[in-house]
């Protein structure tokens, strides 16, 4: 898909963000090019939505600066930052229907009524709410008004448009739906987006690169395949999809464990001993009457299988298996472990 990158270009450079002694942000430095969607995601308290914040200009850094577009606007108001934001609180005005809210920035820009109505028409449609601009905000359901609210953010043409766990308080189906919702109308618009959420599956399906965050700085910044596949740390491996640690020999690039080998990622443990850490989908099990590891569980998880090993050694390994294979395994059959060979980070243990 070609997409119109109309967005400004973000240059988030070396911010802090201090408060009562604990560093919110300590050095953040993230770019975004026009048009892009990029996800910050980390655990509560990583700053993930501080950053978001200062360039909403809902807060000011400490130090570092703010450029949007090739304009410094460190310390211009957020009024002026031609912003548009959509928040895990749905934020409409009760009294205004769905017409009504998204019209409301347009007016206090002052565009005039047939302008307001064309653009209101537009976005309403584009979020699938045509039919529905004349109903107040208690007669839609919440991923309604949550589309509501992103029309409302759309309408005003911004530079940048920020998304602040817009999901978090619908259900898991709404949520999955106003997901893919909001990247197809993302690239259909081609609004520079910065999306902040603790969920990896929200940020990993929908942005073009993912940045993970631990306190206050940014571990790494990468497109999604390759921040699941190589991470550069051991928070990112660990905070990204579920990860094994097994132990191995290493030998220069190659970790010796379970009985084979893999190569390492750059960054890895130089060793002799270290810590391997090895997705699920990178373990292949088999059933041996002379197998040395037994089956803990096996559980049914509708696209694929889990399956969970005891090693000799009392450690557990969460292998992935296709969801046909899983009632294959019952608890305590013995089993043989072996690495498929994908690349994996070696760290000290």
């Amino acid at each position: 898909m070609t997409v119109d990158r109309r967005g400004s270009a973000v240059h988030l450079t070396d911010l802090r963000r201090v408060y009562g002694g604990v560093a919110a942000l300590d050095g953040l430095t993230l770019h975004i090019e026009p048009g892009e969607f990029v996800a910050l995601l980390g655990p509560s308290g990583c700053g993930k939505t501080t950053a978001l914040r200062c360039l909403a200009g809902l807060e000011d850094p400490d130090s570092g600066s703010v450029e949007v577009g090739g304009r410094d606007l460190t310390r211009v108001p957020t009024n002026k930052r031609d912003m548009g934001m959509v928040f895990q609180a749905y934020s409409l005005f009760p009294h205004m229907t769905a017409r009504q809210n998204v019209e409301f920035g347009l007016e206090m820009r002052g565009r005039g009524r047939a302008v307001r109505r064309e653009r209101t028409d537009e976005m309403l449609d584009l979020v699938g709410l045509g039919a529905h601009a004349e109903k107040y905000a208690h007669q839609l359901s919440g991923g309604q008004q949550q589309r509501v609210a992103l029309a409302r953010a759309l309408a005003i043409e911004p530079q940048v448009l920020l998304l602040d766990e817009p999901l978090s308080a619908l259900d898991a189906k709404v949520r999955g739906q106003l997901r893919d919702e909001i990247r197809r109308i993302q690239l259909e618009v081609g609004t520079t987006t910065l999306f902040v959420t603790h969920d990896q599956e929200e940020a990993l399906a929908v942005a073009d690169r993912v940045g993970v965050m631990s306190v206050g700085r940014l571990e790494q910044l990468a497109p999604p395949a390759e921040l699941y596949t190589a991470p550069r740390s051991p928070f990112v491996a660990d905070f990204v999809g579920l990860t094994n640690r097994i132990p191995a020999r290493i030998e220069g690039s190659t970790g010796h464990l379970l009985g084979g080998t893999v190569p390492l990622l750059p960054g890895s443990s130089g060793g002799p001993e270290a810590v391997v850490l090895v997705r699920p989908e990178g373990v292949h099990i088999a059933h041996d009457a002379e197998g040395t590891a037994s089956v803990v569980s096996a559980s049914f998880l509708g696209g694929h299988g889990r399956v969970i090993v005891r090693t000799p050694d009392d450690g557990l390994v969460t292998v992935q298996v296709p969801n046909t294979d899983v009632t294959g395994f019952r608890v305590g059959d013995p089993v043989r472990l072996s690495p498929r060979g994908d690349a994996a980070l070696a760290v000290g243990d």
